[in-house]
């Protein structure tokens, strides 16, 4: 009685749908994706992070922000 049966799933999985859309959770499930990636190839990339530092930062997105900065002031 207390385990779920094939019934509840398919109707928790419908309300969920109904409630946030297909797209969005399209969306969940690549960030979610694109994280596990990430988080793997810098687990097995430690060795070559200690030899090239300066590859492993996203330049263009701190470049991005100083600009946003300096034309608000």
């Amino acid at each position: 009685m207390g385990a779920f049966s094939i019934w509840h799933l398919l109707i928790l999985l419908v309300v969920v749908v109904l409630l946030f859309g297909t797209k969005k959770i399209r969306n969940i499930g690549a960030d979610l994706g694109s994280a596990v990636k990430g988080f793997k190839d810098g687990m097995s990339g430690s060795a070559e992070a200690d030899k090239k530092p300066d590859q492993l930062a996203d330049k263009s997105a701190v470049d991005g922000e100083v600009k946003d900065k300096q034309k608000s002031s």
